[in-house]
């Protein structure tokens, strides 16, 4: 059944490589557009997710990572003496304005942390070490942002907020899901740059003690601190990443993008098995004749669907990895799960397999007295 599904396939090489270019078709389109999708998301907890927080304790109505509301500062001493806290630091973000050498203004996002542990600093850097934080007016901005704020090296100086900043290092791919670079300094800098009052922070940075229970450790600054909200680091990562895909039509355009390409290429799959078989109406009235069993027919059909999807997904899969070899990039990472790619090779199966049924139905009207009358 194998050889003469294989055998049917290879004698009409024009049709086979056409059906595989819809099977490899629709597998890269899925990974490609569903990596893009998640690489761009991803981008949203970033912060999050590159601190070195278990918990995040912020306003009652915290929903994004880089749209924060003052809490009082004071409030760190109540969380410290929660059980389980091994340190709490406060952490500021907010926005500010980087006036450049040739007389231009650009936004960014200012983020301060405490300089005695820099939890919530970034340590991927170029010199991997973030305590160069601690020296007189230094700030980080990342590699990829450089073009943005006029070609910065290490020791030039920049203003924000009409204060001094100077480069000290470059973070590498710390991309925000907005378009506004991030500036990494210090707390007390980061007041500063931003004009706040030194009584407020955006958030709490706490690490749980060895052991601890971080869910428990949450309920607890919940109960102490009624006017605010204690996540995990992961808890906030999603609905940092949730406040985005609710408030932007993003998942909708990137999935009707991919339905439709998706479509495109299954149609393709359907039609030339379809056509494939019409073209071989007699050799299956043949088998028939000869005492073939239904389902003997059906596992041919079958056979040929499921090499179709086996070959175009290989090929297909081959050719995403060599995509996201050459064109991922820090601003628009192509990042494809291992879940993604098998996910799309098994619905590329499924609807190849589906479509098998197609042209099975025009099979099962042949009679086999057709063979004796050609």
């Amino acid at each position: 059944m194998w050889t003469i599904a294989a055998k049917t396939l290879i004698a009409d090489r024009g049709k086979l490589l056409t059906a595989l270019v819809g099977v490899v078709f629709s597998v890269v389109l899925l990974n490609v557009q569903g990596g893009l999708f998640i690489g761009l998301i991803r981008k949203a907890s970033l912060l999050v997710d590159q601190g070195d927080a278990d918990i995040w304790v912020g306003h009652q109505k915290m929903t994004n990572v880089d749209f924060p509301n003052d809490v009082p500062r004071r409030w760190v001493q109540r969380i410290r003496a929660v059980d389980g806290v091994a340190h709490a630091d406060p952490y500021l973000v907010g926005y500010s304005v980087m006036t450049l050498p040739d007389g231009g203004f650009e936004p960014v996002l200012v983020v301060g942390c405490e300089p005695s542990s820099l939890v919530g600093s970034t340590n991927r850097t170029i010199s991997g070490d973030a305590s160069v934080l601690r020296k007189a007016d230094a700030i980080i901005v990342d590699w990829y942002d450089r073009a943005r704020i006029g070609n910065p090296k290490v020791g030039d100086i920049r203003e924000i907020g009409k204060r001094r900043g100077r480069v000290v290092d470059f973070s590498v791919g710390i991309l925000g899901f907005s378009v506004t670079p991030y500036v990494f300094t210090t707390i007390d800098r980061a007041r500063e740059f931003l004009d706040r009052p030194a009584e407020v922070a955006s958030y709490f940075l706490v690490k749980a003690q060895d052991g601890a229970d971080v869910q428990e450790i949450c309920r607890q600054i919940r109960q102490r601190l009624p006017d605010a909200e204690a996540f995990t680091k992961d808890k906030y990562a999603s609905e940092s990443v949730g406040f985005w895909l609710r408030r932007t039509g993003l998942g909708i355009s990137f999935g009707a993008a991919t339905l439709l390409g998706l479509l495109v290429g299954l149609v393709v799959v359907a039609e030339t098995l379809y056509a494939s078989v019409l073209d071989r109406l007699s050799e299956f009235g043949a088998l028939k004749a000869i005492g073939a069993a239904e389902r003997q027919i059906y596992g041919i059909v079958f056979s040929q669907a499921f090499l179709l999807a086996a070959m175009g997904s290989a090929v297909g899969l081959a050719l995403v990895a060599l995509i996201q070899a050459s064109f991922s990039t820090p601003r628009a990472p192509i990042a494809v799960p291992w879940f993604v790619s098998i996910g799309s090779c098994l619905l590329v199966s499924a609807i190849c397999f589906v479509s098998s049924a197609l042209p099975y139905l025009r099979i099962r009207q042949v009679d086999p007295a057709m063979v004796l009358q050609s």
